[in-house]
């Protein structure tokens, strides 16, 4: 896992459209625990994909009050708790 830099504003990158991901392998996991890793260590509560130059539909957050308990929610979290308000 590695921090990766975070683009800003006025990189066009920023503006493209991002692919969707449908399953979630091991390179969207190792690029999940990347974004977590860059989240954290910009004292961040949530990262796209994008921001970090992927083009991919994936965010993760964390929004938990205690900083020694954290609880990151991941796309694939999402995705099944859209799938659960679905039902």
């Amino acid at each position: 896992m590695s921090v990766k830099t975070i683009l800003t504003e006025p990189n066009k990158l920023l503006r493209q459209i991002s692919i969707v991901v449908t399953e979630v392998g091991s390179e969207e996991q190792k690029l999940m625990n990347d974004m977590l890793d860059t989240m954290y260590d910009a004292n961040g509560i949530g990262l796209a994909a994008i921001q970090i130059g992927v083009p991919k539909r994936i965010i993760v957050m964390d929004i938990s009050k205690d900083e020694n308990k954290k609880e990151p929610i991941m796309k694939k979290d999402v995705y099944q708790f859209q799938i659960n308000l679905q039902k």
